[in-house]
């Protein structure tokens, strides 16, 4: 300093921090960089799903001899591990987990891997949020917001304590309470038009987002292509005609009622409760809720189970079962169900089945889709033709691919700029600094909302944000609180550090050509710095093709 001295304690003072910041990048970098023991409990939960995975697989192969296709090649297991992740994590596996994987010799690694990875945290806040999504949609006024956190944490604990679909399901429709006590009521309170619950609004959700169907058109009149017809959509309405929200929440009046005007006469009728079918499912319970709720989840109403396993499959492969062959149809646009199978029952059928035959278990139900040979199988294949390729898509002969949706994005961006994994075991100030540019990223990126799972295409925008965005950045920087410099300082050699730089952005080595490319440039630029390599490097990655889709 010019004209003052630095005081003795303020010199060590920075000092300490100096070297704590070093022993601490020392001790996150080092120890992960190489191979590390994991011990991870061995269960029987593979084993119990394997009889209804080798009827998924032999329904498959089936298909796929009729059709005359020739299914890929099984995919290799660090592609499916870095599948896994984004599927039930919504990022990329960090380097850590990729050492730890390794590392597992065990034959049956990928099982007990997937367990593990449906108990982690990460899954159940990452699935609340899909879930809720389908539920409440994706709000921007701030009350609703807040209500709308409430019940993603209230789905997310669900999620963790594994509770049966069903029963999640039916507290949504029915409980009554105040939505803070209760958050599965912010199901009715995000129906909500005009301070007052909405039927017709709280109708069109349940059906679409319950029994996979879209309905909302038949409040007008009846379904042009579908068999709904708009008594039944009034029917429907009427079950939810009793709710009120009051300074104690969501209750139901009995003296309430659903009523239309009748656009002949004008004259204002009062609808009772009915259902399009399945009237043997109807209960006599205290509020009409309850009873629609009964009706949804029945175990005779295929609608239901066949919509949850339709989304979870959607949400695993980035393409909704439905979207394939025979239907070809968006996630919440399912057709009726069939009243007879045929002698090869659909693959939907198979698992809607057993997701009913074992208490609604969703765990179960993706343990079943993510072990089966069409999930395992790579998304490259030897076909030329568009046609044909689009044949093995439509039938589930190729793994599809599907652009990365932007919380994936920013979660493998933020995933790759560290090396240790970020879980509710990463410090504080790392989950907080996520959840801040998370919230950015996504608003920045675009967002479907509720409409996640339609196709779309990249924009110019979206690749710009990943060029030259604040995320990407802070991301790349050397700083000692991202990978860049640990990769560099502990990595030992071009050779390890180029891996390593393709590991942790990609989950992957890389490649022939890739590697003689890269060591000979670096080779041309001996005298730039490790930590400016692997910026660029990442910053390359980042921007390629293969980082931004679900392979």
């Amino acid at each position: 300093m010019t004209g003052r001295q630095w005081h003795p304690v303020l010199k060590l003072s920075w000092l300490l921090v100096v070297v704590g910041l070093f022993w601490l990048v020392g001790r996150t970098a080092f120890p992960t960089l190489h191979n590390a023991n994991r011990t991870v409990e061995r269960n029987e939960s593979a084993q119990a799903v394997l009889p209804v995975v080798q009827v998924v697989d032999k329904a498959m192969r089936e298909l796929w001899e009729q059709e005359g296709l020739r299914p890929a090649a099984p995919a290799g297991e660090l592609t499916i591990l870095r599948r896994l992740s984004l599927a039930l994590h919504g990022t990329v596996p960090s380097l850590e987990e990729i050492r730890q994987f390794e590392a597992d010799t065990h034959p049956d690694r990928l099982p007990r891997w997937i367990e593990e990875m449906l108990r982690d945290s990460r899954f159940a806040d990452y699935f609340a949020e899909r879930l809720t999504r389908v539920f409440v949609g994706v709000q921007r006024e701030p009350f609703l917001i807040f209500r709308r956190d409430l019940f993603k944490s209230w789905m997310s604990d669900q999620l963790r304590r594994n509770r049966p679909y069903d029963q999640m399901v039916w507290e949504m429709i029915a409980q009554p309470g105040l939505w803070t006590g209760e958050p599965a009521t912010n199901f009715i309170t995000h129906g909500v038009i005009d301070k007052e619950p909405n039927p017709a609004k709280l109708t069109g959700r349940t059906v679409r987002a319950v029994l996979g169907q879209r309905i909302d058109c038949a409040e007008c009149h009846n379904h042009p292509f579908a068999n709904w017809k708009q008594r039944d959509f009034q029917g429907l309405a009427a079950f939810y005609g009793q709710v009120k929200l009051s300074p104690f929440g969501v209750e139901d009046d009995p003296k309430r009622r659903f009523r239309v005007t009748d656009r002949n006469t004008l004259e204002e009728q009062v609808i009772e409760p009915a259902v399009p079918f399945g009237e043997d499912w109807l209960t006599t319970r205290e509020t009409f809720r309850q009873s629609l709720a009964d009706w949804c989840i029945n175990s005779e109403n295929r609608r239901f189970s066949r919509a949850a396993v339709n989304r979870v499959w959607g949400l695993l492969f980035g393409k909704a079962w439905s979207e394939g062959a025979p239907y070809q149809v968006s996630v919440d646009d399912l057709p009726d169900p069939e009243e007879e199978t045929s002698a090869t029952p659909l693959v939907l059928d198979i698992l809607a089945e057993d997701f009913v035959a074992h208490g609604y278990d969703l765990r179960r139900l993706m343990r079943v889709i993510l072990s089966t040979e069409a999930f395992r199988m790579d998304s490259r294949a030897e076909i030329e033709d568009d046609q044909e390729l689009q044949r093995h898509l439509d039938h589930w002969a190729v793994f599809p691919l599907t652009r990365l949706r932007p919380e994936q994005v920013v979660g493998a961006m933020l995933q790759a700029a560290s090396i240790k994994t970020i879980d509710q075991n990463a410090a504080l100030i790392t989950r907080t600094v996520r959840l801040l540019r998370e919230a950015d990223f996504v608003r920045e990126y675009g967002d479907l909302g509720e409409n996640e799972l339609e196709e779309r295409s990249g924009t110019v925008p979206q690749a710009l944000l990943r060029m030259n965005g604040k995320l990407a950045a802070e991301a790349t920087e050397p700083n000692p609180f991202n990978a860049t410099p640990r990769l560099a300082i502990a990595s030992g050699s071009p050779e390890r550090l180029l891996e390593n730089c393709y590991l942790v952005t990609l989950t992957r080595r890389p490649l022939d050509e890739e590697r003689s490319y890269f060591l000979g440039l670096w080779q041309e630029t001996a005298t730039r710095p490790d930590s400016r390599r692997v910026q660029d490097l990442q910053w390359i990655l980042f921007n390629s093709p293969e980082f931004s889709w679900n392979h």
